[in-house]
């Protein structure tokens, strides 16, 4: 007997993984966690019957949500992960000897303790001596820090569930608090493709284009995403991504990766044309 994993990207589409095994399942407070073993995908986890990160495809998310950020600040030194319970972002963060001190702030206990066992090479980023784990909410977390953070990186899943407050007007206002006067927030800008994500996507540009002087969006192809290409969101008090990036000062750091790129940094940002019209008219919008 096959046994297959379906992640629903919309109600009339869905991708599917065979499983060799399930390794792990439970509701927690705050969501349903599964653990599979598969072998296209390796061991993936999903949260309330979504796919979070696979074993396969999960550096191409983290590389993108960290490495673009730090080759545009020159000068990061406290950064705040909302969400990061995997430890994957912090991982990427460690490889950065002039941080020193992330804080990953994540709801979810049991989350933290399933990756630690079941996706180890994830987890070893929060046993990093700068990183503290908070096990709180982020919105609440944040209201109490003003110009804390060089960078804010919002890890968290999705505008749906225990986290929906985390892509609110409320926390786009709270992350620009919590930054310092140069500061830059990164985030998940979910998949423009079908037509009920293109208004999420919509709606969390609105936000951050008012909350911050320079809002940009770049994107990466990841398999096990919504319909496999991903955007994120790139919001900053100061730094441009590509009028301040710094290739040549990020290439001296040595730090090896496998998806990220100098070259690829600068393509990221160009985007298909049905996302800069969809970006553009709500820019526009917003000028009118």
């Amino acid at each position: 007997m096959e046994l297959w994993f379906s992640d629903y990207h919309t109600d009339k589409v869905k991708m599917s993984v065979k499983v060799e095994k399930q390794l792990f399942g439970e509701q927690t407070d705050f969501q349903r966690i599964d653990v599979f073993d598969s072998k296209e995908f390796g061991r993936f986890i999903s949260s309330d019957g979504s796919i979070v990160f696979s074993e396969k495809d999960e550096f191409v998310y983290d590389e993108m949500i960290v490495h673009v950020p730090m080759a545009v600040h020159p000068n990061v030194r406290h950064v705040l992960v909302i969400g990061g319970g995997d430890g994957g972002v912090a991982r990427e963060l460690s490889y950065y000897k002039e941080i020193e001190e992330i804080d990953v702030v994540e709801p979810d206990e049991v989350f933290v303790e399933v990756c630690k066992k079941f996706f180890p090479d994830n987890a070893r980023g929060l046993d990093d001596p700068r990183v503290n784990v908070y096990y709180q909410d982020g919105l609440r977390f944040l209201r109490n820090k003003t110009e804390e953070y060089d960078l804010i990186i919002n890890d968290a899943t999705d505008p749906f569930g225990h986290t929906e407050g985390l892509f609110t007007k409320e926390f786009y206002g709270s992350c620009y608090k919590a930054l310092k006067e140069d500061g830059i927030m990164v985030y998940q800008h979910g998949s423009p493709f079908y037509s009920e994500d293109k208004d999420e996507c919509v709606k969390m540009h609105r936000k951050a284009y008012q909350a911050f002087p320079v809002s940009r969006v770049y994107q990466a192809h990841i398999p096990t995403c919504s319909s496999g290409y991903w955007l994120f969101g790139f919001a900053s008090k100061k730094y441009h991504p590509l009028d301040d990036f710094r290739p040549e000062e990020w290439k001296k750091l040595g730090i090896k990766t496998r998806y990220y790129t100098t070259n690829l940094h600068r393509g990221a940002f160009m985007l298909p044309g049905y996302v800069e019209q969809m970006l553009e008219e709500e820019e526009n919008e917003k000028k009118a």
